[in-house]
């Protein structure tokens, strides 16, 4: 029985934290360490002294998630020029390098570096007192992606293809890269990620992104991504779902509860469904969005999920939160349009695949300081991580990090470098 008439709360947002707070979380949410570490790890410190050392270089690569419009040297000298101020005698020599010589840098440093920090530092953060991030003692996740233009170069659409046009007739003007994200749905912290040329679909990425799912949460996702091996991969790693699924899907009603959902199961193929063998259990709700602000307005939904017990995980309930899922399409907004807005050119500004790849990484690093700030703040003052805006904290960090390099603070709070020698 389709469920009607509960509604959405919005959210308010608060006003910004002040710098202090802020950049005292970047600190904690992009640890020096962990960067000498990674590089240390991957064989990337150089052997000689060089101008661009690669912990320099790595930092670089990620403040280009945090300046985007800026070119390579602009975004080299909003890293250093703060600390070349408080430490004239510790810069002695140094000059901006070439943007050739900052290319040649990134181009020693690979992009392996990048990939090992961001899965090192990726992962859910929240407490369980963090207001929505926990859904019967589930630990909210969710799984979504977007693709991104690149550069039209010979190497790139090589690699990454180009898509096709809406009709199909034709390619589109710029390769794009596919990238599939697990998030934390109460921080909106990115958990791990998947990249890969745009004719691979979203499927197969998402279920490779189970490996980070574990025991104790609650995976959301659209129905595109809907498989009967997602589900199983699922709960074999005892975790659980709830997903929306199309038409095309045959749930045939085994047992109406009182809540209005019914419980029927999930097959590997109509051969295994005639003989009842291999079945995936699920409850199956279904309800029409009654909120004309909210998408899907007037849409009729199908949601399937693990959660079989309608009084320990009522049908309404999980309803609105499903809807907590459309939150994680903003992840996609805040890289491509927040972080890289670099309209006209695409939002990544690499030639060669190589450069993509590491400078995708140092998107996704940038985002994850971000939020991880956001939460590090949000929880220092009792706020709901939701109540700050990610555009504004990004002016905040922009606007911050070089006045906070230039003294303002004790040096061991400086976030992202506090050294470059």
């Amino acid at each position: 029985m389709p469920l009607h008439g509960f509604a959405f709360e919005a959210v308010p947002h608060a006003p910004h934290l002040a710098d202090l707070p802020l950049l005292e979380a970047l600190h904690r949410a992009l640890p020096e360490q962990a960067i000498d570490e990674v590089v240390a790890a991957t064989g990337t410190q150089e052997r000689r002294r060089r101008r661009l050392p690669a912990r320099l270089v790595v930092a670089l690569v990620v403040a280009l998630g945090l300046w985007a419009r800026d070119g390579l040297r602009d975004v080299l000298a909003n890293l250093v020029d703060g600390l070349r101020e408080r430490d004239p005698a510790a810069w002695a020599g140094w000059r901006l390098p070439a943007k050739s010589a900052l290319t040649q840098a990134r181009q020693r440093l690979g992009p392996r570096p990048l990939r090992v920090l961001f899965h090192r530092l990726a992962g859910p953060v929240a407490a369980p007192t963090t207001p929505g991030a926990f859904l019967f003692g589930l630990r909210l996740m969710a799984v979504d992606g977007t693709t991104l233009d690149l550069p039209d170069t010979p190497d790139n659409a090589r690699l990454f293809g180009r898509p096709t046009t809406g009709r199909g007739t034709g390619l589109g003007a710029f390769p794009q890269l596919r990238l599939v994200w697990l998030i934390e749905a109460g921080t909106h912290v990115l958990c791990d990620a998947v990249l890969r040329p745009c004719f691979r679909g979203e499927a197969p990425a998402a279920r490779q992104l189970l490996r980070s799912l574990g025991p104790g949460m609650l995976l959301m996702s659209d129905r595109g991504l809907h498989s009967y091996e997602m589900l199983r991969d699922t709960r074999a790693r005892d975790a659980h779902f709830l997903g929306r699924v199309g038409k095309a899907v045959v749930l045939t009603p085994e047992q109406t509860l009182a809540d209005g959902s019914f419980l029927a199961a999930v097959y590997p193929s109509p051969t295994a469904r005639r003989r009842r063998t291999d079945g995936i259990p699920v409850r199956v709700i279904e309800y029409t969005p009654d909120d004309p602000a909210r998408p899907g307005h007037g849409e009729t939904y199908r949601l399937i999920t693990s959660l079989l017990d309608p009084v320990r995980s009522p049908a309404a309930v999980l309803a609105a939160e499903y809807h907590q899922r459309w939150e994680s399409e903003l992840t996609g907004a805040e890289v491509k349009t927040y972080q890289a807005d670099r309209r006209p050119a695409p939002p990544v500004r690499s030639r060669k695949p190589r450069e993509v790849v590491q400078e995708v990484y140092g998107l996704l690093l940038a985002h994850l300081a971000v939020r991880l700030t956001m939460y590090e703040a949000a929880t220092a003052a009792q706020l709901d991580p939701d109540h700050l805006s990610f555009t504004g904290t990004l002016r905040v960090l922009r606007r911050a990090i070089p006045r906070f390099q230039r003294g303002v603070v004790r040096p061991e709070c400086l976030p992202l470098l506090s050294s470059a020698c």
